[in-house]
């Protein structure tokens, strides 16, 4: 990631932490869902800020760059994972097109609602943006979702893989624990939903001690009758285990 990536994301983590002090004050934030929200942005924060200091040398002897407000930048590619059956190292997760739309607004920057229509209106900009392969975008996205919806099955686990993924390129233990409670939460509440059962048993597939945890997921994974882009993303896992599908 270069360094206006860098910044884009930090300027964004910082404005998520403005929303979040902003709805608890309102009290439309919860001091519980506040201060895991804190502890998730913060760690996140020293992943960047950390990311930037090492690039510090090579650029002090270049001039800075003009400050200008980032766009919304699109690209037609998706998220990709390497799927690599026995090697099951934790995958990594390259944070491209980065966008500073902030929690609480729109695509074209319009106020959202609050309630169930903005839980919804985030979700589809969630989906959105992952189809346009803006990660980082949708992460916030479904973040917006778990500060109004902390039991939201969709964004427990699309947030969840999407942190597990940067947490474990960026080798930070705090994001991925956070990350695996996420996922481990979105298998507890939808124990019938493919979803959860997959990117759950990938992240316990990327440890060697919890490979017989992994198969049992794949296993419910496989009983809750999956989608086919779905069963495309774990086949290499279910031929190492060799389940079949």
């Amino acid at each position: 990631m270069n360094e206006a990536q860098l910044r884009d994301e930090l300027a964004l983590r910082e404005a998520s932490l403005e929303d979040a002090a902003r709805e608890r004050a309102a009290g439309e934030l919860s001091e519980a869902d506040y201060e895991a929200l804190v502890a998730r942005e913060s760690a996140a924060l020293e992943r960047v800020r950390t990311a930037l200091a090492s690039l510090a040398p090579v650029e002090q002897a270049q001039p800075p760059a003009p400050s200008k407000r980032p766009t919304r930048r699109r690209s037609p590619r998706r998220l990709v994972v390497a799927l690599v059956c026995f090697a099951l190292a934790a995958v990594g997760l390259v944070w491209i097109n980065v966008s500073l739309r902030q929690a609480g607004t729109s695509q074209t920057g319009g106020v959202q609602v609050s309630g169930a229509q903005a839980v919804t209106q985030l979700l589809t900009e969630g989906e959105g943006d992952l189809a346009q392969g803006n990660d980082l975008a949708a992460l916030v996205a479904y973040q917006g979702v778990l500060r109004r919806a902390p039991h939201n099955v969709t964004a427990l686990t699309e947030a969840g893989w999407l942190e597990f993924s940067a947490g474990s390129a960026s080798r930070n233990p705090a994001v991925v624990a956070y990350a695996i409670r996420s996922l481990r939460l979105a298998v507890q509440l939808a124990p019938s939903l493919a979803a959860p059962h997959l990117y759950y048993g990938i992240v316990a597939a990327s440890t060697p001690s919890n490979q017989g945890l992994a198969k049992k997921q794949f296993e419910e994974f496989l009983a809750d009758h999956p989608k086919v882009d779905q069963l495309a993303i774990a086949k290499a896992y279910l031929n190492h285990f060799h389940l079949r599908y």
